[in-house]
């Protein structure tokens, strides 16, 4: 099998809560520690790379080491909660295997590497944990040592930073720590000793960052800085990169701060005084955000990025007509929790996602006028809640109901302004996506304050206070109105701002029944019923209640599980509801025929204690294309097929107990979380069954009806930078061949499969069906 039978289209991402899991290389590619995994993005093309999956905890800090010719840098340095630091090394475009560092008793906070001893065969790594100690690692060529732990008692560092003194290769240190001191350390007879403790702070100290002037050294230290400007704690600062001229570096005197006010200030001195002023300030104004936690220059200064503390990135761009004017531009987002569910809509053009962050997300591939290559990206966040977010499912085109951590179904259409800034982006014509009918859409939506309900904004309602009267006093909601939503023509993916303000879809309907959080919905092919379930302990609440997508109704409760019903599916011909759940069983229900409601579904087959082939909680289960199999994965790592299996050519009607499974017992080696069947079968005919498992792998199978039983073939067992690296929560085909987005998008040699884990991202892949 080809390593190009599966290539990564997208992975969207966040950033992690911490200040320094962010590195810009001079190569321009940014290293961004998202979850246990580092994602190499780059912001010129708009696409990610590449993943290094190594840590078993959180990535807290990255750190590209820099060479001090100048030249690209091929070495990357990180820290996690595993207690561990990976030494990540990159020959022709691939990195090779990690060297892992471990010593630390906690959890390592702050990282930075130099190349020592003028050779980059010799890499000098300091380390700071919250176990009270900076650790300094030698590695030379592959085998590293720890050659000395600075112990700050009861104290802890917060950043730290390594240079050089001036015309030497001696190594200096500076620690920034929490008792408001910058403890500076310089290496002697192979050890660092404490040389100097620089005062002046009244807090923690949370950056430290060396710049190298010539000959001369400088520092810069923040929290409550020299460089006043900022109103609240300044998480980070970091140096415009230096460059080569003339055959000596050169450092810019640059200086980028970010901070919890929400804003990065760019700092230069005055060319006549020296006094440092402030040059440019960009940052957030509203919305429910925190501040920024992070900050970058890219290598030419062209574009400064800062990551906030729920994870999105704000990247801006040097106007090339003003000198002092940025721009905010496009850059990748993602959740910042885990990814409980997602779906395709019903034409394969986006994907809609749902999170444990309490958001629910919508993708879609950016289609540039004159350029081949496409992007995805964010481009609406329908839904930004109140709970966790655990389930959804499409209902129309631009219509689905999701489900949270409450009782309550809600269901969301989307808005005109929506559908316009789609069509503008993915460059699908506005008359394939609106209807003669759709003249009484909404523009948009708003949420009002105290509320979590998605209230419609029309046309009439977009009004604007006159200047004259904009001093006047009416009324105390006129004086504190609420903010409205605002419409805007996008031609490019929007950032993230405008996401959090102006993207919300309004809620059309609520659906009450559920005794408590809903955990599993599902929609009918036909789109007139909805099925969900919730958590549940006993049998009464582990009824499916049905609903009528027409009346909003209550049309039928099926009772058969005693816990949790964990996932349904209906079949593709919506003949067949199927459900599995934690009591280890699952039940079919049939639709029946001949009754003018269409909530007629009666127990048509099932599985019990004596015939269940599955002995631990069935997570997971979907139809094959055609109806006749259902496939189910549980967390005792089986995956079986079942069907009517006794079919004869007489054409019998189905007989409920001869329900049974018609495959071997695949064993997937680990628990099996997600199935998902794609409705384009493999070239010789069988079917292509994805399978996610607990340890966030993703496994392709081919499976046919034999009866030898040798029934399953294995076609890949993806790579692990391909992988999640937590729990793949959801597995999805598009039912469509070809790629979303593309040029060729029927071309029959492509499938998509898109997944979800909880490793906050959401992946999608192009499968190359003729390699299968």
């Amino acid at each position: 099998m080809s390593a190009s039978t599966v290539e990564l289209s997208h992975a969207a991402f966040s950033a992690n809560r911490c200040p320094g899991c962010v590195s810009w290389s001079r190569g321009g590619l940014l290293a961004c520690g998202t979850c246990h995994s580092i994602a190499l993005y780059d912001p010129q093309k708009k696409i990610v790379e590449s993943f290094l999956n190594g840590h078993t905890g959180r990535v807290n800090c990255v750190c590209w080491i820099q060479k001090k010719d100048c030249s690209n840098e091929t070495e990357l340095v990180s820290g996690g909660s595993d207690k561990r630091i990976i030494i990540w090394n990159i020959k022709k475009h691939q990195f090779e295997q990690p060297i892992v560092l471990e010593g630390h008793l906690e959890a390592v906070c702050a990282i930075h590497a130099v190349y020592a001893r003028g050779s980059e065969d010799t890499v000098l790594i300091a380390s700071a944990s919250s176990d009270s100690t900076v650790r300094l690692w030698l590695r030379k060529n592959t085998t590293s040592e720890c050659i000395q732990t600075l112990s700050f008692k009861n104290g802890f560092v917060l950043d730290l930073c390594i240079s050089f003194l001036p015309g030497s290769s001696v190594p200096i240190l500076a620690c920034g720590a929490d008792d408001s001191l910058v403890h500076l350390y310089v290496m002697q007879n192979e050890q660092f000793q404490k040389k100097q403790v620089l005062h002046g702070h009244e807090d923690w100290v949370r950056g430290v960052e060396w710049a190298v002037i010539g000959m001369e050294i400088t520092y810069a230290v923040t929290l409550e800085t020299v460089l006043a400007g900022h109103e609240n704690t300044v998480y980070a600062v970091h140096w415009q990169s230096s460059f080569c001229q003339d055959g000596s570096i050169v450092q810019p005197m640059s200086l980028l701060s970010a901070s919890m006010d929400k804003t990065m200030i760019l700092w230069e001195p005055d060319e006549e005084s020296g006094v440092w002023l402030e040059q440019v300030r960009v940052g957030e104004v509203g919305g429910n955000t925190l501040g920024f936690l992070g900050c970058q220059f890219s290598p030419d200064k062209s574009m400064i990025l800062s990551h906030a503390f729920h994870g999105a990135l704000h990247l801006w761009s040097h106007s090339s007509t003003k000198q002092n004017e940025w721009f905010p531009s496009v850059v990748i987002s993602g959740h910042f929790n885990s990814v409980q569910g997602l779906r395709w809509d019903p034409e394969g053009e986006f994907v809609i996602t749902v999170g444990a962050d309490q958001t629910t997300r919508l993708f879609c591939p950016w289609k540039r006028k004159g350029e081949s290559q496409i992007s995805w990206h964010e481009i609406a966040r329908p839904q930004i809640h109140g709970y966790d977010m655990q389930c959804l499912a499409m209902i129309g085109r631009f219509q689905f109901v999701s489900g949270a951590d409450e009782k309550v179904l809600r269901v969301f259409a989307a808005p005109r302004n929506f559908i316009e800034n789609f069509s503008s982006i993915s460059g699908i014509p506005l008359e394939k996506l609106l209807l003669s009918e759709d003249t009484s859409l909404p523009e948009g939506a708003t949420v009002p304050a105290l509320g979590l309900s998605n209230k419609a904004v029309f046309h009439g309602e977009l009004f604007t206070k006159p200047i004259h009267e904009e001093g006047k006093f009416s009324s105390v909601s006129e004086q504190y109105s609420q903010p409205y939503f605002q419409p805007l023509n996008l031609k490019e993916p929007p950032t993230e701002d405008h996401l959090l303000q102006n993207t919300l879809w309004p809620e059309v309907q609520k659906l009450y029944g559920h005794g408590y959080e809903l955990f599993s919905v599902a929609c009918n092919h036909g789109k007139t019923i909805i099925a969900s379930a919730c958590k549940a302990s006993k049998r009464e609440h582990a009824a499916i209640i049905l609903w009528s997508t027409t009346s909003w109704k209550q049309l039928q409760n099926l009772s058969y599980h005693n816990l949790t019903v964990t996932q349904m599916a209906f079949s593709p011909n919506d003949k067949f509801l199927l459900a599995v759940s934690r009591d280890r069983k699952w039940s079919l229900w049939k639709k029946q025929e001949g009754f003018p409601e269409q909530s007629d579904f009666i127990l048509y087959a099932h599985t019990d204690k004596n015939t269940s082939e599955h002995t631990r909680i069935i997570w997971t289960c979907d139809w094959t294309p055609d109806s006749k199999y259902f496939v189910t994965g549980s967390r005792d790592k089986k995956v079986i097929v079942w069907g009517d299996c006794q079919l004869s050519a007489t054409n019998e009607k189905n007989n409920p107990k001869s329900f049974r499974p018609c495959s071997s017992l695949l064993d997937a080696g680990d628990s099996v979380t997600a199935v998902s069947v794609s409705r384009v079968l493999a070239l010789d005919g069988s079917y292509i069954v994805a399978v996610g498992l607990d340890c966030g792998k993703i496994l392709l199978y081919k499976w046919k009806h034999s009866k030898p039983l040798d029934d399953w073939s294995k076609c890949l067992d993806m790579d692990q930078r391909l992988s999640h690296t937590l729990t793949v929560k959801q597995l999805c085909w598009r039912s469509f061949p070809g790629r979303a987005g593309h040029n060729d998008m029927d071309n029959e040699d492509w499938i998509q499969l898109a997944s979800s884990g909880a490793d906050h991202c959401v992946k999608i892949f192009d499968v190359k069906r003729t390699d299968l």
